[in-house]
């Protein structure tokens, strides 16, 4: 019976999508999910040592207009969506390779946050390959789905982002 490195056993790295995904030798946009934040970071790979060129979390929202009240939602659809916008913008700005998208071990499901945030980067300006099917509903985006309609404050925070970059 083979037995599993640790952090396969943990549900921390596929091993197999790692090195294939080392072997393209392309900068990648890693994806991760916490219970409280969501964290982006441009990560380029020399010899299988990841060195981290940017990087962002879903807490620098606050700085762009978020409400200070709804802090404890930096993990919800809109939040994803602005951080993969900023994100984008930040990337493009640096004016950085084109990544490929690395979500590590979330689980693949149409509509859901990872979306969210393809859709952010995609709407940025950068070439992400996904189709248009996958991404969540526009009103799930803004924010419109939550008891208060955030879609007013989501455009604001949107513009803010625009400007700066």
């Amino acid at each position: 019976m083979k037995t599993l490195k640790r952090r396969r056993q943990e549900n921390k790295t596929d091993y197999g999508k790692r090195v294939n995904v080392l072997k393209s030798g392309i900068p990648r946009v890693v994806f991760r999910k916490t219970n409280k934040y969501v964290i982006a970071e441009y990560t380029t790979s020399k010899a299988a040592q990841d060195k981290i060129e940017l990087g962002t979390t879903s807490k620098v929202l606050l700085m762009h207009g978020w409400p200070k009240e709804l802090s404890g939602s930096l993990k919800s659809t809109p939040a994803v969506y602005l951080t993969g916008f900023l994100f984008g913008k930040e990337i493009l700005a640096k004016k950085l390779q084109i990544p490929i998208i690395d979500i590590g071990m979330t689980r693949n499901i149409h509509k859901n946050k990872v979306f969210a945030f393809l859709k952010g980067l995609k709407d940025s300006g950068l070439n992400v390959k996904c189709e248009e099917q996958y991404y969540p509903d526009e009103n799930r985006i803004k924010g419109k789905h939550l008891k208060e309609d955030f879609s007013k404050t989501f455009e604001e925070i949107k513009l803010k982002i625009q400007k700066i970059k």
